[in-house]
């Protein structure tokens, strides 16, 4: 039996719950096929999950919701030749099955995206989960050089990849990003903000109005994000760090500013030709997408640790030698 590296958890805790131990290399089966993992991103999922907060995950497991890596063995050799750079995210890798925290991740086929680049692995560790979704939010938006942009939750993983994506397009475009205390200010301002607004109890502490509102908080904040939208402008709802999944005693009709749009954006559902657009965009634009923290698989347990603590801003990865 072949074996190879993982972090592995086998009961629900801490940090300090991470065994870094040999398993064996999965065997490659009908629909499914062997990546070696390149590098992957940490996602604040993940730590719930290592909490015991994900109550259909069953441990042992090896986490990881997304990952980059290279086809080492496969069972569509058209679409997924050996060799071909992928990036798999979602579909419950991680969780139902074994997941991106190890040398090698066996995963469906049916969520294996091929891609073309050069990006080195470090940013491509950051794309697939933060900076996927905050390009399919910044489409939806369909955002305008003159706009001016509100990213509710603006310290977020997904509020700090947003503002790169945008300004990298757009340097002179005017965004504004909430957060409960100016304690990160500074690091908002040369992310690329223009402005911090306190964001206290839900209400937003600012008279200003704005064309489109990134809504990370999601729908515990939505009504208020309404009243700071002008006429004829789009909110969209992508999180949910308000810890809120519906939206309650919102009337659509009175609650959604005149003649303006509420969409969404969800990662979960995945496109190839968006994965690639993105990637396109990235390196077209000279987009920021160096992540704040770099890790091996060794040192997992650090790497969520350092995301837990308040004091993380920007992706944090782990790419394996």
């Amino acid at each position: 039996m072949i074996k190879t590296k993982a972090a592995v958890i086998k009961e629900a805790g801490g940090p300090e719950k991470f065994i870094y131990e040999d398993v064996a290399t999965p065997e490659v089966k009908e629909g499914w096929s062997l990546v070696k993992v390149k590098c992957f991103g940490i996602n604040h999922s993940e730590i719930f999950t290592r909490k015991g907060l994900s109550p259909s995950v069953k441990f042992p497991r090896i986490l990881g919701i997304e990952c980059v890596g290279v086809i080492n063995k496969t069972t569509d050799s058209d679409r997924l030749p050996v060799g071909q750079k992928v990036v798999s995210i979602m579909g419950e890798m991680g969780r139902a099955f074994d997941g991106s925290y190890a040398e090698y991740a066996l995963l469906p086929n049916k969520q294996l995206y091929p891609i073309e680049t050069d990006l080195d692995w470090a940013t491509l560790a950051a794309l697939p989960e933060t900076y996927y979704t905050a390009f399919g939010s910044m489409l939806n938006l369909k955002i305008a050089k003159d706009d001016k942009v509100l990213v509710r939750a603006g310290t977020s993983g997904v509020g700090v990849a947003f503002v790169k994506l945008l300004k990298a397009k757009y340097p002179d475009i005017y965004v504004a990003g909430s957060s409960r205390s100016l304690k990160k200010e500074k690091q908002m301002l040369d992310v690329g903000y223009d402005e911090a607004i306190i964001d206290q109890d839900g209400e937003l502490q600012t008279d200003k109005k704005f064309d489109k509102i990134l809504e990370l908080i999601g729908p515990k904040t939505i009504k208020n994000s309404f009243k700071h939208l002008i006429e004829g402008g789009i909110v969209c709802s992508t999180g949910q760090l308000g810890n809120q999944w519906y939206l309650d005693k919102f009337d659509p009709i009175i609650d959604i500013a005149a003649n303006s749009y509420l969409t969404s954006f969800y990662s979960g559902n995945v496109n190839e030709e968006k994965i690639n657009h993105m990637l396109d965009y990235v390196k077209k634009y000279d987009a920021d997408a160096k992540p704040e923290r770099v890790f091996d698989l060794k040192h997992v347990a650090d790497a969520h640790r350092y995301l837990e603590n308040s004091k993380s801003f920007g992706k944090v990865v782990v790419v394996e030698d």
